[in-house]
C-alpha cells in the first residue's frame, strides 16, 4: 500500500527533476577534463554540447531556492505566523551549518576546512531566516519586495570590493562572488552572494497563494502559463536591448554558435535578472503542464523531490567517493582528490578529467544508485510524521 501525504505532487515532480540535473552538474564537477580549472561557460574555449551541460544546470539552484519559498508557504498553511517564523529561523540556521560543517567536508574531504565554499545550501538557509521575519509583512509588500529585489540587484554590479576587510566580507555575503585568500594554505569562495536569492525565495513563498486548497485549478494554471510566458518574453526583450539585467553583455562572435553561446551565458553568481527569467519562467511553464501527468516517468522524479536535504548530501558524498575509486583505479593519487585550498593554488587537478561521455554515464549510474535509498527514506518520512526533527532533514 503506497503510504498517503498531502504533499503536492506537481511541486515535488518539478524539485525532483531538477535535483537529478544537478548531479550531472557535481559529476562533471569531479569527473570531466580539466573541470577543477577550466570554466564550461567561457564563449572562447567550451563546446555546444559542455555549454549545454553547464545551462541545463543552471535550473537546479534557483528552482530550488524558488520552490523553498514555495514550500514555506505550504508548510505554514496551519500554523500561526509565529510557529512558521521560528521553523524558518531554526531550519535557515540549521542549514547554514550544515553547509559550513558537513557539506564542506563531503565536498572536500579536507578535515582542516583550508577551503570552505559557501554554497546553495547556505544561500537558502540565509534566505530561510530573512524569510522567517519577512512572513509578518502584508502578502502584497513581500511580493513587489521580491520583484523589486529581482529585478533591481543588477544595479548593484558596479560596486565591487576588494582585499579582507569587514566591509569587504560583508559586500561578499551579499552581491559579489569573490574568491579571498587567507594565507598561503587558507582561502575561502563566497559563491552565492544572498541578495538575489532572498528575493526568489520570497517570490517562491508568493507563489504558494496559487496552491490553497479553495484556488481553482484552471486560475492556477492560467497564471503558471502567463507568468512563465511573460518570464521568457521578458528574458528575450532584455537579453536582446543588452543594456541591463546581466553582468555580461553578449556579443557577436565570429560563429552562429558562439553567438547563441553569448546570448544565453547568463550570470549566476549572483544571478541577474537574465538568469531568473530565463530558469523560473520554464519551471513555471512545467508546473502548468505536469500538474495532471501523473505516470512511471513523474513518479521517478518524485522520489527525488520529496526528499531533497538527504538526497543533496548523499549524491556529493557518493560522487566525490566515486571519484577517489575512480582514480584509483586508473593508477593516480587519491590524495589529490581531498580537495585542499593548495591543491587549487598549486593546479593540482589540472589535467584531471575523462571525456564527457563518461560524466554523463556516471550521472545516470550514480542516479540510478540513489534511487531505491531516496524512496526508501521518503516512505520513513511520510510513515513518521510524528518525529518532529524529520522536518529539518
Amino acid at each position: 500500500m503506497k503510504p498517503k501525504t498531502n504533499r503536492i505532487e506537481s511541486i515535488d515532480i518539478l524539485r525532483g527533476l531538477v535535483m537529478v540535473i544537478m548531479a550531472l552538474d557535481h559529476v562533471r564537477d569531479y569527473f570531466n577534463y580539466g573541470s577543477f580549472f577550466i570554466d564550461p561557460t567561457n564563449v572562447e574555449t567550451t563546446t555546444p554540447i559542455l555549454f549545454f551541460t553547464r545551462f541545463i544546470t543552471h535550473y537546479c539552484a534557483p528552482v530550488f531556492v524558488f520552490l523553498a519559498g514555495t514550500s514555506a508557504f505550504l508548510y505554514g498553511r496551519n500554523k500561526t505566523k509565529s510557529q512558521l517564523s521560528k521553523f524558518l529561523l531554526t531550519r535557515g540556521i540549521w542549514l547554514i551549518f550544515m553547509e559550513v560543517v558537513v557539506n564542506n567536508l563531503i565536498w572536500t574531504f579536507d578535515l582542516s576546512y583550508s577551503f570552505p565554499i559557501l554554497q546553495v545550501i547556505w544561500a537558502i538557509g540565509l534566505s530561510m531566516i530573512c524569510l522567517s521575519f519577512l512572513i509578518y509583512l502584508p502578502y502584497k509588500w513581500i511580493l513587489v519586495l521580491g520583484l523589486v529585489i529581482i529585478a533591481g540587484h543588477n544595479l548593484l554590479d558596479g560596486l565591487v570590493m576588494q582585499g579582507n576587510s569587514p566591509e569587504a566580507i560583508v559586500w561578499y555575503l551579499l552581491h559579489q562572488n569573490h574568491t579571498m585568500v587567507l594565507g598561503p594554505d587558507k582561502m575561502i569562495l563566497f559563491h552565492y552572494p544572498v541578495i538575489p536569492w532572498i528575493g526568489l525565495m520570497a517570490l517562491g513563498y508568493c507563489l504558494g497563494q496559487l496552491y490553497l486548497k479553495d484556488f481553482d485549478e484552471g486560475l492556477r494554471r492560467t497564471w503558471l502559463l502567463r507568468m512563465g510566458l511573460g518570464a521568457l518574453a521578458l528574458f528575450f526583450v532584455i537579453r536582446g536591448l543588452n543594456v541591463y539585467g546581466d553582468l555580461v553583455p553578449w556579443t557577436v562572435r565570429d560563429s552562429s554558435s558562439k553567438t547563441i553561446i553569448s546570448f544565453f551565458n547568463v550570470t549566476k553568481y549572483p544571478p541577474s535578472l537574465a538568469f531568473v527569467l530565463i530558469t523560473i519562467g520554464p519551471a513555471l511553464l512545467f508546473l502548468n503542464v505536469i500538474e495532471n501527468v501523473k505516470n512511471s516517468i513523474t513518479n521517478f522524479f518524485l522520489i527525488f523531490g520529496r526528499v531533497p536535504f538527504f538526497y543533496y548530501f548523499l549524491h556529493v558524498l557518493v560522487i566525490h567517493t566515486a571519484a577517489i575509486i575512480g582514480i584509483i583505479i586508473f593508477g593516480g593519487n587519491w590524495k589529490n582528490m581531498i580537495l585542499t585550498a593548495d591543491v587549487f593554488m598549486n593546479e593540482t587537478l589540472v589535467t584531471y578529467g575523462y571525456p564527457l561521455w563518461v560524466t554523463y554515464m556516471v550521472w545516470i549510474g550514480v542516479v540510478l544508485a540513489l534511487y531505491p535509498w531516496c524512496k526508501k527514506y521518503m516512505i520513513y518520512k511520510i510513515n513518521n510524521k510524528d518525529k518532529w526533527w524529520l522536518s529539518y532533514l
